[in-house]
């Protein structure tokens, strides 16, 4: 990883004139299951979730952890919110600018194995010393077997809605399924463009070192953003499918939050932005941020949610970890506030009205 072509901090290959963001396919896919004679059995206190407040990939993780009461089942870490060029980092005692809800160091995470480590790559390394890939999170590691079992968050996503019912105490979030069958096939639809197009197609706007690569994936970034806001006027509740609570909110959420922030400007995604542009996909992001027990959007929904949105994290990591793209690293302040409260909107959106 240390060849100029190789730098974690290189997301276009400089010999490829395509110009174009391709994302990397997780390496690590094997499955925690509650079944009998499992290679990776469902346990209590067995698994761990190194994360990044920063990333919406990892986040999807945090948010189902909540939402199925796993807190005191599976254990987790953030990493440090700058990425250098050794990839993610581990918190030390002498950084005082954490400022994020458990972000330890690497020595008080509960594993001592990894007590000396000072970045994410040591575990990959550690389980396989020939990795040559991305040192990506999520990553849910088992602590007993001493393995990365998986690193692709909608499996990890997946996993953590079923395989550890059983040892859920509080029946409704037990019973909360995130993928119910009857919708499965509508909502691998939405999965299916909404992670090309919007989820990931943010990455493809930004990361561009081509202006045809940029602007032929932000044209379709808002085409599917223009297709999202008609489904949510449409919506019967509050949620993607209505009065149901499923993946798709989650997975798009972790998107949308970071939209107006960072997308818009450090990422060029700015034909439009959502708290002016989207009036539909604002409400519904508010109300699974905050919490609107009016609509059928409970607090411990807003909780999972709005607990995992650390802006502090999430600003500083792309303005000051993307050097291609802002070499100052300096970090807008707006815009402010973070999330508008529910019923509030900015002056042109009242001004329509």
């Amino acid at each position: 990883m240390a060849s100029d072509d190789k730098k974690i901090t290189n997301w276009v290959h400089p010999n490829d004139k395509s110009g174009e963001f391709k994302r990397q396919q997780s390496s690590f896919r094997n499955w925690i299951s509650n079944k009998d004679g499992a290679e990776f059995p469902a346990e209590k206190g067995r698994y761990h979730l190194y994360v990044s407040y920063a990333c919406p990939w990892a986040t999807r993780t945090l948010i189902a952890r909540k939402l199925k009461g796993l807190e005191d089942i599976i254990t987790f870490s953030s990493v440090h919110w700058h990425m250098g060029s050794k990839g993610w980092r581990f918190v030390t005692a002498d950084d005082n600018d954490a400022e994020g809800i458990n972000v330890l160091p690497a020595s008080e995470v509960g594993i001592p194995e990894h007590s000396k480590f000072t970045h994410l790559r040591e575990i990959y390394f550690q389980v396989n010393p020939d990795y040559e890939g991305r040192f990506t999170v999520p990553v849910l590691y088992d602590k007993v077997a001493h393995k990365i079992v998986n690193n692709e968050s909608s499996e990890i996503l997946r996993m953590l809605n079923t395989e550890f019912n059983h040892l859920i105490d509080d029946r409704a979030k037990k019973e909360l399924d995130l993928y119910p069958e009857d919708l499965r096939k509508e909502i691998e639809a939405a999965n299916e463009w909404q992670y090309d197009l919007i989820n990931n197609g943010v990455y493809k706007s930004g990361f561009a070192t081509t202006q045809e690569a940029y602007e032929r994936n932000v044209v379709a970034l808002f085409d599917a953003l223009d297709k999202a806001e008609q489904h949510l006027r449409s919506s019967p509740g509050p949620y993607w499918f209505g009065d149901r609570l499923t993946e798709v909110d989650i997975r798009l959420f972790v998107t949308i939050i970071r939209f107006d922030p960072v997308y818009v400007q450090h990422f060029k995604c700015n034909i439009r932005d959502v708290r002016s542009g989207y009036p539909a996909i604002h409400g519904w992001m508010r109300n699974l941020y905050w919490g609107n027990e009016e609509k059928g959007v409970g607090k411990d929904v807003g909780g999972a949610f709005r607990e995992t949105a650390n802006f502090t994290h999430i600003k500083r990591h792309y303005t000051r970890s993307h050097g291609q793209i802002n070499p100052f690293a300096i970090t807008p302040v707006g815009p402010v506030p973070d999330v508008l409260p529910l019923g509030e909107e900015v002056a042109v959106v009242v001004g329509r009205t």
